[in-house]
């Protein structure tokens, strides 16, 4: 039973999001950069803070963590981006697993951030409530997501691959399931979680060229899956597709995207 309430996600997404690590740390990551920098702005992380990365990628937002002082600690799925991330931070606590299950105590830190990654556990309650077990009484956590659709220039790159991916199971939520306010509010609610504010941040998707941008976005977890069903060129070709209205005069692309965080206490 107990491995039925806490389903294990690590032996399925690991694999997929750890297919091109050097891509994703050097390119893609650092498009969610600007939220990463409010989001630990607005949670005060400074010196002396215990803080936790759940699905934490290659640690770029530990990374920046540490820079103000933070004791950091970073759990994901994926080992060739934990790699990465032990690099970039050499004392930070980095640990592979499931978010449904995390190897940390209760109450072990002042902050726990989700970077659009408590969604897409297997059971995303299951792992909101891990985030919440282990937050000490007073701390926050930051649930992040995409931001609503609408006007949203960077959707028709968040969803260019549906064409090219397999059916997705009965029921499965999409990248904007938790875009609309009292969704996010839901769902930590129903974790045993306090929502508090709402912030949005524009995080605009930018590439030097079209070589670059196909790099970062063939990176995802997502865009293996889509390469395993349909091969590398098909994606590329769909990502192209997606783009090209976004390309500026210097060849660079330059794409609108924003972001939803919610700020919740235990």
């Amino acid at each position: 039973m107990a491995e039925e309430l806490k389903p294990r996600t690590s032996a399925t997404n690991g694999p997929l999001w750890g297919a091109r690590p050097r891509d994703w740390s050097e390119i893609q990551e650092g498009v969610v950069r600007p939220a990463y920098a409010a989001v630990l702005e607005r949670l005060g992380i400074g010196a002396g803070t215990r803080y936790l990365d759940a699905g934490c990628g290659a640690g770029l937002a530990a990374q920046m963590a540490a820079a103000r002082g933070a004791e950091v600690s970073g759990i994901d799925a994926a080992e060739a981006l934990l790699a990465i991330a032990r690099m970039r931070t050499p004392k930070g606590d980095f640990r592979h697993g499931d978010l449904e299950e995390l190897p940390f105590a209760d109450r072990s830190f002042d902050a726990v951030t989700g970077f659009n990654s408590f969604q897409y556990a297997a059971n995303p309650v299951i792992a909101l409530r891990e985030a919440r077990r282990v937050t000490k009484p007073g701390g926050k956590i930051a649930i992040l997501t995409w931001g609503t659709p609408e006007g949203m220039e960077a959707v028709a790159v968040i969803t260019a691959l549906r064409t090219v991916m397999p059916p997705p199971p009965p029921g499965a939520p999409g990248p904007f399931a938790l875009s609309e306010e009292a969704a996010l509010r839901r769902f930590a609610a129903d974790a045993g979680l306090n929502p508090g504010e709402i912030l949005d941040i524009d995080s605009p998707m930018v590439y030097r060229d079209l070589a670059t941008a196909l790099r970062g976005l063939g990176s995802s977890g997502v865009s293996a899956r889509a390469m395993n069903h349909a091969g590398e060129q098909a994606v590329h070709d769909a990502h192209e597709k997606a783009i090209t209205p976004y390309r500026q005069s210097d060849g660079s692309y330059k794409i609108g995207a924003r972001f939803r965080c919610l700020f919740a206490t235990p």
